[in-house]
């Protein structure tokens, strides 16, 4: 009676290979949908079970025709998922070795490359090859071999699909972590994600920059341009994600270059307008004044700047050297931008609070009832401030001995 029922699986199993091998595409497409939908969430003794122990050469299969179709689009996200079922089964680890040898994963890999290829064919893509980088270190070392890092980077900045981009920033994670000889390959990859055009891109590329910062230890010289370069965006999620990773970053041997990077676009030159970040060349940003950028810069190296030196007074000590306070008055005396004053008054306010001797120092420099009308309210002082004063405060020669000279 076993023996009946277990030819009769047999049977069925091939008329089941049959209906494939002989299936026109229609045929093909309906076949992946019904494998698709009831195997779903199988493990692998139940696939076998289902397949009469030959569900490989239904996999065989899969493969095999993914590798001759994809480059035309074929039912490219149903074969795809359909070989997640066998690659995601609890105790299938073979079916990852075997779709491994056949070349699946480069055949994963171009797929991210293709220019002809919908968005949902990425994003399968994708998740297989998230599955093959949580199957272990060997296998994450293997994806980063076959140049993928690159691959998942291009995907993840030419895509248009934000749920592309997601799924290539956790892959990317993913190949960052507990994957040391490759784990610096990735991180410089994301840093070379920082001058892209697209707002999303930049806020994931900064985010998981910030995450994999303590697992990566040290920080190349080359992020500081492209990260402050960012603090022109008018994107705010991108700016907050900016300005927490500098605040990370302060914390390792690049601090100097960005203190100095900060205090630098304080007070930015109107000719740098010709070197403005590509994100604001978009659609929705291409009537902004060419000015824009710089004050929003500004207004954000001084919000930088105010955060950092409440958290810490021994980065505020170091900035005094720099010469914020001079560099922040004359933020402060830019009546063309409202944020700029704002953020620049409330810095040099704490500054004020907790150096005697730049109280001194912005007192003269100000004159008693600029400095008294300061005081009395920093946040709203743009408000209250007239031509003249902006002049005062633009032309102001702040020296604090031992701290900060500023040329005559």
């Amino acid at each position: 009676m076993a023996a009946s029922k277990e030819q009769m699986e047999i049977f069925t199993f091939m008329g089941f290979l049959q209906d494939w091998d002989h299936g026109t595409k229609t045929v093909r497409h309906g076949i992946l949908n019904d494998f698709i939908n009831m195997n779903k969430g199988k493990t692998g003794p139940e696939l076998e079970l289902q397949f009469a122990q030959g569900a490989s050469l239904f996999l065989t299969r899969l493969t095999a025709w993914l590798r001759l179709t994809y480059m035309v689009g074929t039912c490219v996200t149903e074969q795809l998922q359909a070989i997640g079922v066998f690659l995601s089964a609890t105790s299938g680890h073979r079916y990852l070795v075997e779709v491994l040898e056949v070349g699946g994963l480069l055949t994963f890999l171009e797929i991210l490359r293709l220019k002809q290829l919908r968005e949902d064919n990425k994003q399968e893509a994708l998740k297989l090859l998230q599955i093959i980088a949580n199957a272990g270190r060997k296998y994450k070392e293997l994806i980063c071999e076959s140049y993928g890092v690159r691959n998942v980077a291009e995907c993840l900045a030419n895509s248009k699909s934000e749920k592309t981009q997601e799924q290539a920033q956790i892959l990317l994670e993913l190949l960052a972590q507990g994957n040391p000889k490759y784990q610096l390959q990735v991180y410089k990859g994301l840093i070379a994600l920082l001058p892209c055009t697209s707002p999303k891109v930049q806020q994931l590329a900064l985010h998981t920059l910030r995450t994999l910062q303590a697992v990566v230890k040290i920080v190349h010289l080359c992020i500081v341009e492209p990260l402050l370069n960012i603090l022109r965006t008018i994107h705010y999620e991108v700016q907050y994600e900016a300005i927490e990773l500098i605040k990370t970053l302060l914390n390792y041997e690049v601090r100097q270059a960005l203190l100095e990077g900060i205090v630098a676009r304080l007070n930015p030159s109107m000719s740098d307008i010709k070197n403005r970040p590509k994100i604001l060349d978009d659609e929705s940003t291409a009537n902004l004044a060419e000015s824009i950028p710089l004050f929003v810069q500004q207004a954000a190296a001084g919000k930088v700047i105010g955060m950092v030196i409440q958290e810490s007074a021994e980065i505020a000590e170091e900035l005094l050297q720099l010469r914020v306070v001079h560099c922040l008055m004359i933020a402060m005396g830019n009546m063309e931008h409202a944020d700029s004053q704002k953020q620049a008054s409330l810095a040099l306010e704490h500054l004020v609070r907790t150096f005697p001797v730049v109280e001194e120092h912005v007192r003269k420099a100000m004159g008693e009832t600029l400095y008294e009308l300061y005081m009395t309210n920093p946040e709203k002082l743009y408000l209250k401030m007239d031509l003249i004063q902006a002049g005062v405060l633009v032309g102001n020669k702040v020296n604090i001995p031992g701290l900060e000279e500023v040329p005559e």
